[in-house]
């Protein structure tokens, strides 16, 4: 199993980032490798995921305790888990870290693209999402919970906003892979910590 993890920093209290970021159907948003997450049911959904090729599997949720940590292992498809933890931070902020396991695949050749970088690519793009994360939920309103009602979970780099999710995806956020609206309704964010090379910028946060 190859083992990969990816933390920030982020400047709200551990309840709102809880909910901002267990919303997996909104993980396309302001991700850029997670092309769908829609749900089966209350406990199941559907990934769609495009890292060192495009891999998809049903989920089902795993560990989940209230303002603590979420999770999901899958059920098909590439064999995968994942660990989400919410760790309280100094003056009211929340350590958020990433954990996945997966089975790379195709055997040896798996294995051999993991050796040769593949994984590492993966773990330098969840680092950046989670850095957009952190700087949008910063940009949304106090006390904001639902990221479903709000279009500041969205940066220019996203699968959403690139129009690169898939149509059942497209259909759960109620739009369309043509449409503009993703792009200019993004919150503008000014953060220098993600100006270094290689890292997607939000919108209206490039120098003026």
């Amino acid at each position: 199993m190859a083992e990969h993890s990816a933390s920030v920093t982020v400047n709200a209290p551990v309840h709102q980032v809880y909910e901002l970021y267990s919303h997996f159907n909104d993980y396309p948003k302001f991700m850029t490798f997670v092309k769908e997450v829609t749900y089966l049911d209350d406990t199941r959904s559907h990934w769609v995921v495009d890292v060192v090729g495009r891999h998809e599997w049903d989920a089902v949720n795993e560990g989940w305790i209230a303002d603590r940590q979420i999770g999901w292992r899958s059920l098909d498809g590439l064999s995968n888990s994942g660990r989400v933890r919410f760790d309280p931070a100094p003056d009211d902020r929340t350590r958020l870290t990433v954990d996945v396991s997966y089975q790379p695949p195709a055997g040896v050749l798996g294995q051999l693209g993991e050796a040769l970088g593949g994984g590492g690519e993966f773990e330098r793009r969840l680092q950046h999402d989670l850095q957009h994360f952190a700087a949008m939920v910063d940009a949304a309103p106090s006390g904001a919970l639902d990221p479903t009602s709000s279009s500041y979970l969205f940066h220019a780099a996203s699968a959403a906003a690139t129009g690169s999710t898939t149509q059942a995806q497209n259909e759960t956020m109620g739009m369309h892979a043509e449409d503009d609206a993703l792009t200019a309704s993004t919150t503008s964010v000014a953060d220098d910590s993600l100006s270094a090379p290689g890292v997607p910028r939000i919108p209206g946060t490039g120098p003026g």
